[in-house]
């Protein structure tokens, strides 16, 4: 779960205009540190299986999203997984 601070920072860093806090862009780069955050857990807690789901649905959603972006709008597509470090 990340805490407020570190989700304000997020959003402000990939908003798209003013009072952005749920496009796609900013949903992707959420989702992306929550992915980290779960992975680091998952490697000190193996048999964690609740988590290893939510980590499964969180990277899911992701991706969906991430197809969805391209489709719509591919140069912001191609900035995000730029600045994100994403492999695509």
């Amino acid at each position: 779960m990340l805490n407020k601070e570190i989700k304000d920072k997020i959003i402000g860093q990939f908003k798209t205009h003013g009072g952005d806090t749920g496009s796609s862009e900013v949903q992707i780069a959420l989702l992306t540190e929550e992915i980290k955050e779960l992975t680091g857990h998952l490697q000190s807690h193996k048999h964690d299986f609740s988590s290893r789901r939510g980590l499964l649905k969180k990277v899911g959603q992701r991706r969906r999203l991430l197809k969805y972006l391209q489709r719509e709008n591919l140069e912001s597509y191609q900035e995000l997984i730029g600045k994100l470090g994403l492999k695509k």
